[in-house]
């Protein structure tokens, strides 16, 4: 087989451009790295850091749950009878005592005029009983004197004592009728009373709202059923339930930060008011109730409430990136950059609080950097390049390991 020289020369390029990709790609990369040293890596490896902080973290946490109103009541007539007329309307506010609604009073009207009448009576039974006793009184006397003198006999004597005993009994009737009289009286006013319905509450603010109204002007109700449902709106109760793993991190008094759906961007603050003693069996969580301040009465009862809760802080704390903690062999660690910038050093540490994405972290000699993005590729004491824009200034990892 005859080979011609043009065949000679396009396989000497050819060999010598598979010599150069495998110098290349295999060779290079695997050569001695002169700047190296003990116990690094030849191999540079990019990874993106960050830099620890020390400074306060919050641990918080977001319950989720509802408003509901801290003290509400039903008004209910205590008579029944036709609505003559409703003073509020739904959102009206409403002071403590303010009529509210009237009932058709003509029939309380008249039992009233009616217990008057027999009242009077009942006055002038008295008066004409107590006028009986004077006069058998007087009788007794004079029947005594006459039988001091011997003028009387002694069975007159007894005649006469025993009409005025039995005087003192009819004026000691007609007193009770009396009283039993006013009794009715009284009874009748207070259910003329009924009529008008007023809000009436002991307690908190002297200002609160109509939530509900159940009838109309006209209707006929009967006792005690119900015509509006009043509401305090400041301040206002928040209701959430919480795990386990919160309930012991949770106490009266802790602060909260509320947000809702109906304001964006805007926040509503209170604290934690009550925590329930016991879990639900079908949740296993327990009822926490929130008082909610709300001076402009902008939430309202049955609004949608996300509440955020300080747990516990930190105010003297290591920081780190969350992405920066990493496992390797069931240990908890991160790689801390070297003051040079140019190796890593893995470091055991113990996580802490966790605030959004920056954990609070302990362990020994943590300043400087750490690697965020990259860690996978590591191990302790590779050589790792950095990209320019995060190359630490002069003298920044040692201040920022004295922060």
């Amino acid at each position: 087989m005859k080979i011609t020289a043009s065949k000679v020369f396009y396989a000497s390029v050819l060999s010598a451009a598979t010599a150069g990709l495998w110098w290349f790609f295999v060779a290079l990369p695997q050569s001695p790295d002169l700047s190296a040293g003990p116990g690094r890596s030849s191999r540079l490896i990019p990874v993106e850091v960050a830099p620890i902080e020390r400074g306060t973290i919050v641990q918080r946490r977001m319950f989720s749950g509802a408003l509901e109103p801290r003290a509400e009541f039903v008004i209910a007539p205590k008579v029944g009878g036709r609505v003559e007329r409703l003073t509020v309307k739904i959102a009206d506010a409403v002071t403590r005592g303010q009529l509210v609604a009237e009932l058709d009073n003509d029939e309380h009207v008249q039992a009233v005029n009616q217990a008057e009448a027999e009242m009077a009576v009942s006055q002038a039974r008295l008066a004409e009983a107590r006028s009986r006793l004077t006069i058998a009184d007087r009788e007794l006397d004079r029947v005594r004197t006459l039988r001091r003198r011997g003028v009387a006999s002694e069975a007159q004597l007894d005649e006469a004592a025993a009409e005025q005993l039995t005087r003192q009994v009819e004026r000691d009737v007609a007193q009770a009728e009396l009283v039993y009289a006013e009794a009715v009286l009284e009874t009748a006013r207070i259910r003329l009373g009924y009529t008008r319905i007023t809000a009436d509450w002991s307690g908190g603010a002297d200002r609160r709202v109509v939530a509900e109204r159940y009838i109309d002007e006209g209707a006929m109700v009967a006792a005690n059923a119900p015509l509006l449902r009043i509401v305090e709106l400041d301040p206002l109760a928040g209701v959430v339930f919480v795990a386990e793993r919160d309930y012991a991190l949770l106490e009266a008094g802790q602060k909260i930060v509320l947000t809702t759906d109906a304001f964006p961007g805007q926040e509503f603050h209170g604290q934690i008011e009550r925590i329930a003693p016991v879990f639900k069996q079908s949740t296993r969580q327990a009822r926490v109730e929130l008082k909610i301040d709300n001076p402009g009465q902008q939430l309202k009862p049955g609004m949608f409430i996300r509440a955020v809760v300080a747990l516990e802080s930190e105010a003297d704390a290591i920081i780190v990136p969350e992405q920066a903690l990493i496992r390797r062999d069931d240990q908890l660690g991160l790689f801390l950059v070297s003051a040079d910038g140019l190796s890593v050093r893995w470091t055991n540490v113990t996580a802490g609080i966790r605030e959004g994405d920056r954990v609070q972290v302990a362990g020994a000699e943590l300043f400087g950097r750490v690697v965020v993005l990259g860690q996978q590729l590591l191990n302790d004491g590779s050589a790792i390049t950095i990209p320019a824009e995060q190359q630490a200034a002069p003298g920044g990892d040692k201040q920022a390991g004295q922060r």
